[in-house]
C-alpha cells in the first residue's frame, strides 16, 4: 500500500463562479499552517512566520494545489493566475461538471495523498496535516473526511450511511421538505445515535465530498469519479467502490474545515434540483438495479409534479407570486427532463 512519490499531498479544488470564496479558500490553504507552498513561491522559507510548515510524524508536509476552473464567467481563473501563480491552474473552456473536473485534477496531481476540496471551504489550523498523519498511522484507511462546520462555527452534518430505497424517498425530496426530521432521513444522516455525536472518530459508509482525503493507491485501484454524474452522488458512488475493495472510510473530527454550503449550485436552482435527483436515480440504477431506479424516478417525478400544483395554487391565491413563479419554473424544468442523465439515455 506504499507509494514512493516524493510529494505528500495534492489539493484539488474544482471551481465555478465563486471567485471570492475560491480566493479565501486558497489563502486558508496557504496561510493556516496547512502547506509548505505560499501563494507567491513554491516553497516557504523556514523564517516565514505567516506560512509555517505543518509537521507530520514523518516530517514536513509537502503540498501542491491544483485549481480546475469550469469556465467561470466571474474572472476566477484570471484571479488565480495573478494572485496564486504557483497554483497549477486548469482553465476549462466549458463547464465539464464536478466529476470530470476532479478527474482532470487527479491526472495532473503528483501527491501520495489527494485532497478533494470545495472552493467554498476554509481550512482551519493544521487540518490537512492532521488528515495525512491519521492516514499514515492507519494504513487500512482509504478515505478520511474532516468535521465540517458552518460559517458560524456550528457542526455540519457530513457522515452518512449508504442509502436504502426508503431513505431515497425521505431525504432531500419534497416529502423531506414537509417532514424534515423523519426517522429514515435521520438514520441516513447518522443522527439517530447520539453517543457518537460529531466529536468521535468513527468508521462510516461515506462522507459529504466538500473535503475528502484519499491515497494515491486507492485512486490507482478504484479510479476517480464516475463522470456519468455531472455532480451530486459522485462521492457516494466513489466511497462505495472504495469500501467494496476493502478500504475503511473514516470521519475525523480532529481535523476541521468550514464549509459555506452550496455556493456554486445555489446560483442555478433548477439545475441543482435536476442534477441532484438525476444523480440519485443513476446511483440506484447502478447499485440497486433498473426496477429500483425506475420506481424511484416515478416517485420523484410524481412528488415534484404535486409540488408544482401546490405552488400553482399558492400563486393563484396571490402568495409571494415571484417566489412561486420561480419554483414552478424550476419544477417544470425538472419534470421535462424525466430525470434521465445523458449517460443513461
Amino acid at each position: 500500500m506504499s507509494d514512493n512519490r516524493s510529494l505528500d499531498l495534492s489539493v484539488i479544488i474544482v471551481s465555478w463562479n465563486v471567485r471570492e470564496l475560491l480566493a479565501a479558500c486558497l489563502w486558508s490553504v496557504f496561510s493556516c499552517q496547512s502547506s509548505v507552498v505560499s501563494p507567491q513561491s513554491s516553497v516557504v522559507s523556514p523564517q516565514s512566520p505567516a506560512t509555517a510548515k505543518p509537521k507530520t510524524d514523518n516530517g514536513e508536509l509537502t503540498t501542491e494545489v491544483i485549481v480546475v476552473d469550469n469556465a467561470s464567467a466571474d474572472g476566477s481563473a484570471a484571479r488565480v493566475a495573478v494572485e496564486f501563480p504557483r497554483v497549477k491552474l486548469i482553465a476549462n473552456r466549458e463547464n465539464r461538471g464536478f466529476t470530470a473536473a476532479n478527474n482532470q485534477g487527479i491526472a495532473a496531481s503528483q501527491g501520495r495523498y489527494v485532497l478533494f476540496l470545495n472552493p467554498d471551504t476554509t481550512v482551519i489550523g493544521d487540518a490537512l496535516a492532521t488528515m495525512v498523519e491519521f492516514m499514515e498511522a492507519h494504513p487500512d484507511v482509504g478515505v478520511v473526511g474532516p468535521q465540517l462546520r458552518y460559517g458560524d462555527g456550528s457542526p455540519q452534518s457530513s457522515r452518512r450511511r449508504f442509502p436504502t430505497f426508503v431513505t431515497a424517498l425521505c431525504e432531500s425530496t419534497p416529502l423531506a421538505w414537509h417532514w424534515p426530521n423523519n426517522p429514515w432521513a435521520r438514520w441516513y444522516r447518522m443522527e439517530d445515535h447520539q453517543a457518537g455525536e460529531v466529536a468521535a472518530i468513527e468508521d462510516v459508509d461515506w462522507l459529504v465530498g466538500a473535503a475528502l482525503c484519499t491515497r494515491r493507491t486507492v485512486l490507482d485501484q478504484v479510479g476517480g469519479f464516475d463522470e456519468g454524474y455531472f455532480m451530486y452522488s459522485e462521492e457516494l458512488d466513489w466511497c462505495r467502490r472504495v469500501k467494496q475493495v476493502g478500504w475503511r472510510v473514516v470521519y475525523l473530527p480532529t481535523a476541521q474545515i468550514i464549509h459555506h454550503e452550496g455556493r456554486s449550485s445555489e446560483q442555478v436552482v433548477a439545475a441543482r434540483h435536476i442534477r441532484f435527483q438525476t444523480s440519485k436515480v443513476r446511483y440506484f440504477r447502478k447499485f440497486h438495479g433498473l426496477l429500483a431506479a425506475q420506481t424511484l424516478r416515478i416517485f420523484l417525478l410524481a412528488a415534484f409534479a404535486l409540488e408544482w400544483v401546490f405552488e400553482a395554487v399558492k400563486w393563484l391565491l396571490g402568495s409571494r407570486r415571484s417566489l412561486r413563479g420561480e419554483r414552478m419554473a424550476a419544477y417544470r424544468q425538472l419534470l421535462q427532463t424525466g430525470l434521465r442523465s445523458r449517460a443513461d439515455k
